[in-house]
């Protein structure tokens, strides 16, 4: 039996119950969710709910440290706030973006560009916090960040492989917050290194590791019978999960040598570019969301000089990105967020930098039935004040759960029986879709 094409199947026949289910019942149906799903009737937002999403998986980059609109995605050339930076023509009618991004100049026909973000954190841990989680950052409870929402709302796909992965995400990251450990997103630390830790030690027989792990066993059950609680299901589960990927195929997926030498190079030879194209080699095998991070956008000092530093790493390895999958038929079914915690100051500081600047900054949305080749926000010509269609942090968040058709409005009950929505109170721009 062809057990690869078996399971594919399987995980389509699931992915095409679960959307039936949303289009003719306006419900998420998930059979082969985790048992201790919490189902509510929701806060009274009454926010929609696609009934016919076309993103199966994210692939989230995040630009830590906060990105420059102005030198990025919201040039503002000829205005003194706008420095030296120039606006380049693209292929999509009327969209001009900065020109350290010429390779993206190619591919806005598949983008959104976000440009009316706007957030009230303007310090890095805790606007890095908010965007990855809608929720202000507090001393009493850590909130899941995206991926660990879309795993407890809509279950994995491929039972092998983590739900989520988070490449170069920081010690900081809230991963799965006060969610069950069974939605805490995979850590991976260089792209380049594989998937460590998950091999038998050296001189150990395949016979010799089962009997360790029956002895294992055997030594933990009169523990986990007596105390028959989550926290300690989660553990068991979680090393029968290390042990299922450790024996399975899919373990390949984080062997980027398994890829041809010239679509690497086409990513650039920066972590960052092979941690993008280890992602699209995730949600390739089916894993659900995949974050990966670049760092050094926190410019107080040189931005002229460490913005294009910055942008010609993420230039290339987006463009590869959304060429790759174009060429693959994955867009359709794979949302790419481009996302930072804010923006930088429209005044040039005396260190030739920009300043954190929260009041206005951009984003960016492609594939995943996203309409590409559009604008979706403006600011002033300085770049100070958005003055049309404003854009908060769990709007953006709400508009990436709504292109997979998340239940906004289910409750999420946090250990101390809180209620929590994904993007609490956030709406979600259904008109870039």
């Amino acid at each position: 039996m062809n057990t690869k094409f078996t399971t594919a199947g399987e995980l389509e026949r699931r992915r095409f119950i679960s959307l039936a289910a949303k289009g003719f019942l306006g419900v998420s149906i998930l059979p082969w969710a985790m048992p201790q799903r919490a189902f509510g009737a929701g806060l009274g937002l009454n926010r929609p709910l696609n009934h016919a999403p076309k993103a199966k998986n994210v692939i989230y980059l995040y630009m830590s440290g906060g990105m420059s609109h102005i030198d990025t995605f919201d040039p503002k050339p000829g205005a003194e706030t706008g420095g030296p930076t120039q606006a380049i023509k693209t292929n999509a009618d009327g969209v001009q973006i900065a020109e350290n991004l010429p390779l993206l100049a190619n591919h806005t026909e598949k983008i959104a560009v976000v440009r009316g973000m706007t957030s009230t954190k303007g310090a890095h841990q805790q606007g890095n916090y908010f965007m990855h989680t809608s929720y202000a950052q507090r001393a009493t409870i850590v909130h899941p960040s995206m991926g660990a929402w879309m795993t407890k709302l809509d279950g994995r796909f491929n039972p092998t492989l983590p739900g989520a992965v988070v490449v170069n995400g920081g010690s900081r990251h809230p991963l799965s917050g006060f969610l069950p450990s069974t939605h805490q997103p995979l850590a991976v630390g260089n792209p380049n290194e594989g998937l460590r830790n998950c091999r038998m030690l050296k001189g150990l027989s395949e016979q010799g590791f089962e009997k360790s792990l029956d002895l294992s066993q055997k030594l933990d059950r009169a523990f986990v019978q007596k105390y028959d609680l989550n926290k300690v299901r989660a553990y068991s589960d979680m090393y029968d999960d290390a042990v299922r990927l450790m024996k399975s195929k899919d373990l390949k997926a984080f062997d980027l040598s398994e890829e041809p030498d010239a679509l690497r190079k086409s990513y650039g030879d920066e972590d960052f570019g092979q941690g993008v194209l280890l992602a699209r080699r995730l949600v390739e095998r089916q894993v659900r969301f995949v974050e990966v991070q670049l760092g050094g956008w926190d410019t107080h000092q040189n931005n002229f000089t460490r913005v294009p530093e910055r942008t010609a790493i993420l230039d290339q390895a987006l463009s590869a990105l959304l060429s790759d999958l174009s060429k693959r038929g994955m867009l359709e079914e794979t949302l790419v967020v481009l996302a930072t915690e804010f923006g930088r100051t429209p005044n040039i500081n005396v260190n030739e930098g920009r300043d954190h600047y929260p009041k206005a900054f951009s984003c960016m949305l492609a594939g995943g039935g996203i309409q590409g080749g559009q604008v979706w926000g403006k600011t002033d010509d300085e770049g100070r004040e958005v003055v049309d269609q404003r854009v908060e942090v769990p709007d953006l968040n709400a508009t990436i759960a709504y292109c997979l058709g998340l239940p906004l409005d289910e409750i999420i009950y946090s250990p101390t029986r809180r209620p929590f929505t994904l993007s609490d109170k956030g709406q979600p721009l259904t008109k870039l879709v």
